[in-house]
């Protein structure tokens, strides 16, 4: 198995609503193994319920199949472990940001406090204008710097 040519087709392979970001730096690939000549990925949704599952495992297909290296691809999506927004990479984070979107907090605040950066100033002086975006998890804020609406994902962690 090649897994360096896997995952490198696997950054191409972009979240349907955040073009800027791969799965791969979102945290969703959880496992890549080989089984009796076929390969199994596993990714972890990002909240229960995603409509974009059916979008990302034909994309994944796609890039897979484009390596020439298999002909049974099998996609699985898993809940254990559940994902969390720490699994997103660093470069996902500035991945984020470059959208115009704000990356959850690499921890929660000693209070349980979400505080949430700007992405276009990086100001913390915003305000949560309204806890649901458009997609479970994204909600939408505003800078009271720079005057910007701005979407910031939700932190999501196992101890919430």
């Amino acid at each position: 198995m090649n897994e360096e040519m896997i995952l490198k087709a696997l950054h191409k392979v972009k979240d349907p609503e955040i073009d800027s970001i791969s799965i791969v730096d979102l945290g969703m690939v959880e496992t890549i193994k080989e089984e009796e000549n076929r390969l199994i990925i596993e990714l972890l949704p990002t909240f229960m319920g995603c409509p974009a599952l059916d979008i990302i495992s034909e994309n994944v297909k796609k890039q897979i199949i484009s390596l020439h290296l298999y002909h049974h691809i099998d996609i699985q999506f898993i809940h254990t472990p559940p994902w969390t927004s720490n699994r997103i990479t660093e470069r996902g984070r500035e991945q984020l940001k470059s959208f115009g979107i704000a990356p959850p907090p690499a921890q929660l605040s000693e209070s349980g406090d979400w505080e949430v950066s700007c992405p276009y100033c990086g100001s913390q002086y915003t305000a949560i204008e309204n806890l649901f975006g458009p997609t479970a998890c994204r909600s939408i804020l505003y800078c009271k710097s720079c005057k910007n609406p701005f979407e910031a994902m939700k932190p999501i962690s196992t101890l919430m």
